[in-house]
């Protein structure tokens, strides 16, 4: 049987990673990999994830179960730091929240929900977005599309091309949205922005798929979580899914939720019962060390506002990080990508540079980058930022 199979081409950031760490130059970087990391390259556990695993771990009594929908102390808490716990969403009874193995299994939870309904809806997603969006939705045999997003010569978002594609698009069709932090580009929708969308949405009867992977990394815990909450307020029905990767810096656990909203609460219970199936066929119960975590954070104040000022320190690194490569950008690269840097938000951020260049960035200074242009902010130092800036500007000049 097996030996129909023929090997499988490396997955881009997967071999980029090997090929980093295979890399005998004595000075190389890694801005492909999307996970934060410290001025020494470092990717910290929080400190307050250190005292609320101590505290978990000398409590707990049992590594029973606690069944399909994970840990409901967690669902709640998450729901309430994502809707904020005066939403009217919440209120109303019209939210259903499931624990889930990642953001990644928070996508896949929803989008074989969505198969469930008997509708098998398109989904649009933006051009470009993650990549791994595409197999994790229309691997439950979901249809896809992009809709028009990102310019990569200004490094600003399409908004009057978005707006127009959406406005075509047939009802029942569902649209993913970036929470925050939009990857692969960092370039983001305003507040006023998201005004317009979620009244294209309730106008035309889609769908809206939220992904919130970076809340907090952009703005501020609170101001991340704009959109999703203008959303919610805004149409009958919608989809969150929230990774605790970044913003916990929970990677390896893999904790993530996804979140329902339905029409009403007799809707809300039924998808909570057919969620709970889907992930009872999958992988049947999640994990639940991560999600013991993060509930002990959010549900003890001091813990939490540690929390909240290890992820605002995070945020402000990568802030300076920006203004210094947009800063040196500006010296050896057009005015335009220097300006993008600046204003785009979160961890990463898409440059207008070719393939080629980004192999010729690979091969000739050993920078690693995707070769859709996208760094990760979080990879440069304040002693690398010039070097990298010169090498970019050697590959793609003023």
């Amino acid at each position: 049987m097996f030996e129909n199979l023929q090997a499988l081409p490396e997955d881009p950031i997967l071999g980029l990673m090997a090929a980093f760490r295979a890399d005998p130059a004595p000075v190389k970087i890694d801005l492909g990999v999307g996970v934060y990391k410290d001025e020494h390259g470092k990717t910290p556990v929080l400190a307050a994830v250190r005292a609320a695993e101590a505290a978990v771990l000398a409590e707990q009594q049992t590594k029973t179960y606690l069944g399909p929908a994970g840990n409901e102390q967690f669902n709640a808490l998450m729901s309430q730091l994502i809707l904020g716990d005066k939403h009217t969403a919440l209120t109303s009874g019209r939210v259903r929240a499931l624990q889930a193995p990642g953001g990644c299994g928070a996508l896949r939870l929803g989008a074989e929900l969505l198969t469930t309904t008997g509708s098998r809806p398109t989904i649009h997603v933006s051009d470009p977005t993650w990549a791994n969006h595409v197999p994790l939705l229309s691997g439950a045999g979901l249809k896809l599309e992009r809709y028009p997003y990102f310019d990569t010569r200004s490094g600003t978002v399409r908004f009057d091309a978005m707006l127009e594609r959406l406005n075509t698009l047939p009802a029942g069709d569902v649209v993913l949205l970036h929470g925050c932090c939009h990857n692969p580009t960092g370039a983001d929708l305003s507040l006023a922005q998201w005004r317009q969308i979620a009244d294209v949405l309730l106008q035309r009867r889609l769908i809206p798929y939220v992904d919130l992977a970076y809340q907090g990394l952009g703005e501020g815990i609170t101001e991340d979580s704009e959109g999703t909450r203008l959303i919610a307020a805004t149409v009958p029905e919608a989809l969150i899914a929230v990774s605790c990767s970044k913003n916990f810096g929970l990677y390896r656990e893999r904790v993530g939720l996804l979140m329902v909203l339905a029409g009403n609460e007799t809707q809300a219970v039924a998808s909570a019962s057919h969620l709970r199936k889907i992930a009872r066929g999958i992988y049947s119960m999640p994990p639940d060390h991560g999600a013991a975590i993060v509930a002990r954070i959010l549900s003890d104040a001091k813990l939490s506002n540690d929390w909240r000022n290890e992820v605002n320190a995070m945020r402000e690194r990568m802030m300076t990080l920006r203004r210094a490569l947009s800063k040196a950008l500006a010296a050896t690269c057009t005015a335009e990508m220097a300006a993008a840097v600046d204003q785009q938000r979160g961890m990463f951020s898409t440059l207008a540079v070719t393939p080629e260049a980004a192999d010729t960035l690979r091969e000739k200074h050993h920078i690693y980058m995707t070769r859709d242009g996208r760094i990760n902010i979080a990879g440069i130092s304040l002693e690398s930022v010039d070097y990298i800036a010169r090498a970019i500007g050697s590959v793609v000049g003023r």
